[in-house]
């Protein structure tokens, strides 16, 4: 099966939000563009929203990606915390499906899996093998610029196949349609 597709990957954030982009054609991976978006200066919750949103809409425009793939939530203690990087996380999905780009979601413990083979790896740790793997020369200052560029790199390990596919993907009805050529009559 020949591919070429372009991957955008997501590491939401109410303060620093990190943003990867990969090129997959045939077997052989390439990274296109990596980094952040700086939330930081910006005191009023709704205008960081704003500009994730104007953010991502210009990535979107520029690079053209096929398909998204952002973190996905995690439990946390500090609900005010969780309940702004849930609205984040969606502004994030809402500008990938206003462009009509298919997203998934991954758990952060099945991202650092797929590119360091540990559940519980540090982001020094993840970003050290995607250097390894992707080939850039310079460490970020930020290292959510390389833990989009992991969301995106496990999207494509995954084969695009999620949180939001993960029962489908396992079920006899979903093999059965993807394998029409393999039923008797």
């Amino acid at each position: 099966m020949s591919e070429d597709k372009i991957i955008l990957g997501i590491d939401p954030g109410t303060t620093v939000m990190g943003y990867g982009l990969i090129h997959i054609k045939k077997s052989e991976v390439s990274m296109i563009n990596f980094g952040i978006i700086q939330l930081k200066k910006i005191n009023n919750h709704p205008d960081k929203l704003k500009r994730i949103l104007e953010r991502l809409n210009g990535l979107i425009l520029e690079f053209k990606p096929d398909e998204m793939a952002i973190e996905a939530p995690f439990f946390g203690k500090n609900v005010q915390s969780m309940l702004k990087l849930g609205r984040a996380q969606g502004v994030a999905i809402a500008a990938s499906l206003n462009h009509n780009i298919p997203y998934e979601e991954y758990s952060p413990r099945r991202i650092k899996q797929s590119i360091t083979g540990s559940g519980r790896a540090s982001k020094e740790q993840v970003a050290a093998m995607l250097q390894s793997i992707l080939k850039f020369e310079e460490m970020p200052k930020y290292l959510d610029a390389t833990d989009g560029l992991a969301v995106a790199l496990c999207h494509h390990y995954s084969n695009g196949k999620g949180e939001n596919n993960k029962n489908e993907s396992s079920s006899w009805q979903s093999f059965v349609q993807s394998n029409p050529d393999r039923l008797k009559s």
